[in-house]
């Protein structure tokens, strides 16, 4: 349920490109974006490649949207200070936020501790989804990111994902 709504919202935002990694939780999302017929997606290799084609996507005159994993985080520091934000281009990112109590693999663990502080350093706006109603912000914040040219983290943990069906 939560996917679609995404894919909804992305869409009657006027998103027209989305870079991408692969998530499990987000795969509902990716899956969507692959047969959108308003939106060009692309997967990427890196989170950082994606950010660079989101930011070409722009550029270009397309409204762009990142898709990824809390753990890429670390990877794409460098782009989203150097490029995104210094040339305050707009980009919602649709993280998933791995490692709470709970997760499965350690290493998502220790980057859930630093994922907000990270985003608190560069100055990015962070709204975290708890819960399947919490996607009823996704519009306004899609609105807001193009509103004051910045890059907008949307962080969606397991408890946002429980019962969503691709």
């Amino acid at each position: 349920m939560q996917s679609r709504t995404i894919l909804r919202d992305l869409e009657a935002a006027g998103i027209g490109f989305a870079a991408s990694v692969p998530c499990k939780q987000l795969a509902g999302v990716i899956a969507g974006l692959a047969t959108s017929p308003r939106i060009r997606h692309l997967p990427a290799t890196r989170e950082d490649e994606g950010m660079g084609l989101c930011a070409g996507a722009f550029l270009g005159g397309l409204r762009p949207v990142m898709v990824m994993q809390n753990t890429g985080l670390g990877v794409c520091v460098n782009v989203l200070a150097t490029l995104i934000q210094f040339y305050r281009l707009p980009l919602p990112m649709l993280i998933s936020y791995r490692g709470e109590v709970g997760e499965a693999v350690a290493c998502q663990a220790e980057m859930a501790i630093h994922t907000k502080p990270l985003l608190a350093q560069l100055h990015v706006p962070t709204y975290h989804f708890h819960h399947p109603r919490d996607v009823a912000e996704l519009p306004g914040i899609l609105a807001h990111v193009f509103t004051i040219s910045k890059p907008v983290a949307v962080l969606m943990d397991a408890g946002f994902w429980r019962g969503d069906q691709p």
